[in-house]
């Protein structure tokens, strides 16, 4: 047995309190190497008067289950009930060799009923119910829509900027406008409802100065372009009444040089009462042009990546700090949102996202925090910061294999299966799963204008734990390359939108929110994982139902290993799934 490949931790997305009465165990070990692990548990004291007593542990056994295997290991699982909240626990492990050995929280040894009695058992002194990671149940039902808003619709022209370009008459650029507005979206909830999504995501709506609004001038202000904050309010009820929930995205990383407050350290410079806000290494405040706009050298203060027009806010100063909280709650007190998007939130110190969270959740208990991260979050939603992240690295995986083909079916099920295993059940349950948005290029772009690829990719993401979240325009065949390509016009002519999409993306919503419990909740098993053929089998099964999805990634027509009511289809021909295609049924 390959004693170095073993990993715990306790108190961590390996040892945790998953619901109010389940304690949720997990243990790494090397692929393929070990037969059987048993878990013995039991009350720290069990029959002893206290820690002193030297008298035998009195404890239970059970058998943990092989949940995930990825090209490097294996991960076990099991679900244990403590009625007096109290758990200490050692793993007994038997290896394909035949070696058994013991795990606990100082040592490996030989398996012996001797060396069962000195376990040092790994320790979880008492399980508080206010300590468990709790993530709101609305999330885990909801389909997400991403609008950028200046290239939805423009549903009142008489706030357009000047210079607005007629409606998709050319290409987007980093600095045309098309008279995007809020007025836009609420035309079309009729629209999204027929659609089916259920949850708006929207991006920056704040006063700025570019078309993205991602450098906040007010985070106060609706930006003029966009229309008031009546029109927001009706809009905001309007989802509401429909049983949508409104997500907005706000920038705390850094500021437009357009604010007042950045206006006050050009023209005072450290004498400015803004001096601290931001982080400034030297005055007056400086940088050296390059021919990109965006790009400067020889800056004298901090920004975003290295543009000169984004100054970087300084979170961890007291007066910055509570005027962004103040905004944070402004938003839900007067229009009821529910939930926050926090762009780089990464490179905020995490002392202030705990504020945030706590500020966001003393208005409503079940508020969204969702924070783009594009790497491993661990640090961010293991306590009361994030609720969750942008799912990039989980949905890339699956682009890898489907899309790019850049990985087999196995090395695809393994990268899935390794980012499952970073985080608590709770947490994979309410990501936010993309395969594109306005930071990436266009799903129907990437699979080079193959829409039964496209279909089949969103069909797998819709299956895997998280909310999905469909890019707007998706479902009327919206292509598009990288930023700024991805943030073309909605294509709102009905002769130009591909109505066989439309009506694939209504079944797919349907099917993820006529069973969200085991879409969010269910046990995820991937089975006949094949690299020959480049196909595989996703099992979902929850409270005694079981979904079986069958993806075709291979050139060659295969037969489904899944019998049943046919849910959901495509490129199904002769009891057989061609190339591009998928089954999903219900057993």
């Amino acid at each position: 047995m390959e004693i170095s490949a073993l990993y715990h931790r306790p108190d961590s997305e390996m040892a945790y309190l998953k619901t109010k009465d389940a304690f949720q165990i997990r243990l790494r070990t090397k692929h393929s190497d070990v037969k059987e692990v048993k878990l013995l548990y039991g009350d720290p004291y069990g029959n002893k008067v206290n820690e002193k007593d030297e008298s035998t542990w009195e404890h239970d056994v059970i058998l943990m289950e092989k949940t995930f295997e990825t090209k490097y290991h294996d991960y076990w699982e099991t679900e244990v009930k403590m009625p007096l909240n109290r758990l200490q626990y050692a793993f007994h492990l038997v290896g394909n060799d035949g070696e058994e050995i013991l795990y606990d929280d100082r040592r490996v040894m030989p398996y012996t009923e001797e060396n069962e009695d000195k376990l040092s058992c790994f320790r979880m002194p008492y399980l508080h119910e206010i300590d468990r990671v709790k993530t709101p149940e609305w999330v885990k039902k909801t389909v997400w829509y991403q609008i950028f808003p200046e290239r939805f619709a423009n549903g009142d022209k008489t706030n357009d900027p000047t210079g607005t370009l007629p409606w998709g008459s050319a290409d987007p650029t980093p600095t045309n406008f098309f008279g995007g507005d809020l007025k836009g979206i609420l035309d079309h909830l009729d629209y999204l409802q027929d659609l089916g999504v259920n949850g708006l995501y929207l991006c920056p709506i704040f006063t700025a100065t570019s078309n993205h609004k991602y450098d906040t001038v007010d985070y106060f202000g609706i930006d003029p372009a966009f229309g008031d904050k009546e029109t927001f309010k009706e809009l905001v009820d309007a989802a509401h009444e429909r049983g949508m929930h409104v997500m907005l995205d706000a920038v705390f990383n850094h500021m437009g040089d357009f604010s007042i407050q950045w206006k006050d350290v050009q023209k005072y410079g450290e004498n400015s009462r803004f001096a601290k806000w931001f982080h400034i290494n030297k005055f007056p405040v400086s940088y050296d042009e390059t021919e990109n706009a965006e790009h400067a050298k020889n800056l004298t203060y901090e920004v975003f990546a290295t543009t000169p027009h984004m100054p970087k806010l300084n979170t961890a100063n007291e007066e910055t700090a509570e005027y962004l909280l103040e905004i944070a709650q402004y938003w839900i007190k007067e229009f009821d949102i529910d939930a926050w998007r926090l762009d780089v939130a990464n490179e905020i110190d995490h002392h202030f996202w705990k504020r945030f969270y706590a500020a966001t959740h003393e208005l409503k208990s079940d508020f969204y925090v969702l924070g783009e991260v594009w790497h491993s979050a661990q640090e961010w939603v293991e306590q009361e910061e994030f609720d969750a992240v942008m799912n990039y690295p989980f949905t890339e995986s699956i682009a890898l294999d489907f899309v790019k083909h850049e990985t087999t079916a196995k090395e695809m099920v393994s990268m899935l299966s390794e980012h499952l295993m970073k985080y608590r059940d709770q947490t994979n349950e309410v990501m936010l799963n993309a395969m594109d948005t306005h930071d990436t290029a266009r799903l129907l772009t990437l699979c080079h204008g193959n829409k039964k690829l496209q279909r089949q990719t969103l069909a797998f993401m819709f299956t895997q734990p998280g909310a999905p979240c469909v890019y707007y325009g998706t479902e009327v065949g919206l292509d598009g390359g990288f930023d700024p390509g991805c943030r073309k016009c909605m294509i709102w002519d009905e002769e130009k939108q591909d109505h066989e999409m439309f009506a694939f993306m209504q079944k797919l919503i349907k099917l993820r929110k006529d069973y969200a419990d085991i879409w969010s909740k269910g046990k995820v098993e991937y089975r006949n994982v094949c690299d020959e053929t480049n196909s595989l089998e996703v099992v979902r099964s929850f409270d005694g139902v079981e979904l079986h999805c069958f993806f075709n990634m291979g050139e060659k027509a295969l037969e489904a290993p899944c019998f049943g009511e046919v849910l959901l289809g495509q490129n199904l021909k002769n009891d057989k799934v061609e190339k591009d295609g998928f089954i999903i049924v219900k057993k």
